[in-house]
Order: structure tokens, then C-alpha cells, then sequence
């Protein structure tokens, strides 16, 4: 049978898994019962993110100027989650459509030019939507005065994997590094330790967005990417390269590979199946 769990679960069991892990090493600063639970109860970004960290908006309701309606805060925030809305609405649905042709079996046998135009069409409908969401939350508590984390800075401009994990989802990227990856060891118990850490958040990572084999194949190469990106990095320093030095045709080049690899991934995220998935 079908489990049925409590709506938006896995985004604020992330956040209390922070708070009490914070708690227990005694960085939570302020106690207050009632911070608490306005922390935990604060509803603009439940249901999709950002994953707010309790050092990011605890501390704003200790100064007491949340929640005072200030006419600055409401036309900045409205014009935000006037944005959020748009894209949500105007550019998620409407590539939806194209998506869904190809993912939900409208086309049978989908040609070449077919497949990759509604994996491409996805590719654009998820990320405006999430940061569609993520927008209309930040608007929304910024009328309240609450300053919300950023959570997408064009991800699709990035030059390679480890820049579009800051900027994809940057909170949950937080969430996972400090609670996650640090715990395990990071990269200070060497290399093979490192990628091996890399392989095991991102497979987490993919069972965090759903309980299936495609969301484990979908974390799966993100982890893969991550230790061929790090271990390039590691060659060209041990070269003697200056990662800083680049040319527009190689940063072009980086650019279009790391984005046509975020596309391959995204195949797995939205099939029903990895058998769907590879067809």
C-alpha cells in the first residue's frame, strides 16, 4: 500500500535535525521556547524550502523587528513573490506541457529530437519551479520582515558540478556539507575517504527527494561528477596549473559540459523509473 507521510516532512525534519544537533554542541544561542516554535511553525517556506537554518531567523526575532510591517519590506516583498509566482506559473507550467509529452507516455517511442527536447524542457520546468517556490517564500516573509537564505543563484551558469551544487538548492547544499559531510570526516582523513564521503551524501541526497532507484541513480552520478570534478582539480594542481586562469572557450566549454551533464541526471529525477528513465 501507498505510505502516507505529513506534507513538506523532509524540509523541517532538516531543520530540527540542525536545531537539536546545534543544541547538543551548545551553538544555540538563544532558548527561548517561544523563538522555538515560531522557528519551527514559520510557514512561508515549509512546504518547498529554503531549508532555513535556526541561526539565519532566530536570531531576527530576538531583535523584535520581524513582523513589524515597515512599507519597505512589502513592496520588496510582494515584487519578489510577484517573481516567484511567474515563473512558477508562466515558465514552469507552461514548459511542463513538453515534459510531460515525453516523461508521462503521451508520446510513444519518442524520437531522438523528442526525447532531448522534453528532457531539456524539464530541465527548465524544475528548476523555475523550485526557485519559483523559493522566490514566493522569501517574498512572503520578507512582508513580515523575516529575511529568508537565498536558495538558487543561476545554477545552469555554472562552470562546473561543485559550483552548481552552490548555487542549486544552496541551502539544502548547506545542510548537507556541515550535518552530513563534515560529520563523516569531509576531506581530512585523505582522498580516498573524500570521494568516498562525496559518493555517500549525494546518494543520501537523492533518497532525501524520494524513495526510488531513480532518485538513487539521480544522486548517484551527482556523487560521481562531484569525485571526477574534485580529482581534475587535484591533477591540475599537482601540474602546477592555476585554476584561476581561464579562457572564454574553455569556460564555454566547461559551461556546456556541466550543464548537458545536470541534464543526463535530471533523466533519472523525472522518470517513473530507471527502466523509464534509460528508454
Amino acid at each position: 500500500g501507498t505510505i502516507v507521510l505529513p506534507l513538506a516532512i523532509s524540509f523541517y525534519t532538516f531543520q530540527q535535525i540542525a536545531f537539536l544537533v546545534d543544541a547538543h554542541q551548545g551553538k544555540v544561542k538563544d532558548t527561548s521556547f517561544i523563538h522555538y516554535c515560531l522557528f519551527v511553525t514559520f510557514f512561508p517556506q515549509l512546504i518547498a524550502g529554503p531549508i532555513v537554518h535556526h541561526a539565519d531567523v532566530i536570531p531576527q526575532f530576538e531583535k523584535g523587528d520581524a513582523f513589524t510591517i515597515r512599507l519597505e519590506n512589502l513592496w520588496v516583498g510582494l515584487a519578489i513573490f510577484v517573481i516567484g509566482l511567474y515563473k512558477k506559473i508562466i515558465f514552469a507550467d507552461g514548459i511542463a506541457v513538453y515534459a510531460d509529452s515525453v516523461f508521462a507516455g503521451a508520446l510513444q517511442n519518442p524520437t531522438f529530437f523528442e526525447a532531448w527536447g522534453g528532457t531539456l524542457a524539464y530541465s527548465f520546468q524544475i528548476y523555475f519551479d523550485f526557485s519559483g517556490y523559493s522566490d514566493m517564500a522569501i517574498g512572503l516573509a520578507r512582508v513580515f520582515g523575516v529575511r529568508l537564505p537565498l536558495n538558487f543563484h543561476s545554477p545552469y551558469k555554472a562552470l562546473n558540478i561543485i559550483e552548481f551544487w552552490r548555487r542549486w538548492h544552496m541551502t539544502l547544499s548547506r545542510f548537507l556539507r556541515d550535518y552530513l559531510y563534515f560529520p563523516l570526516g569531509g576531506s581530512r582523513k585523505g582522498w580516498p575517504r573524500r570521494y568516498a564521503n562525496l559518493m555517500t551524501v549525494m546518494l543520501l541526497g537523492g533518497l532525501w527527494h524520494g524513495a526510488g532507484w531513480a532518485f538513487v541513480i539521480w544522486g548517484g552520478l551527482h556523487g560521481l561528477y562531484l569525485v571526477i570534478n574534485h580529482a581534475w582539480q587535484a591533477l591540475r594542481r599537482a601540474l602546477g596549473h592555476d585554476l584561476s586562469i581561464s579562457t572564454a572557450w574553455g569556460r564555454g566549454l566547461s559551461r556546456g559540459l556541466t550543464f548537458l551533464a545536470v541534464v543526463v541526471a535530471w533523466t533519472f529525477f523525472r522518470g517513473e523509473s530507471w527502466q523509464g528513465s534509460l528508454a
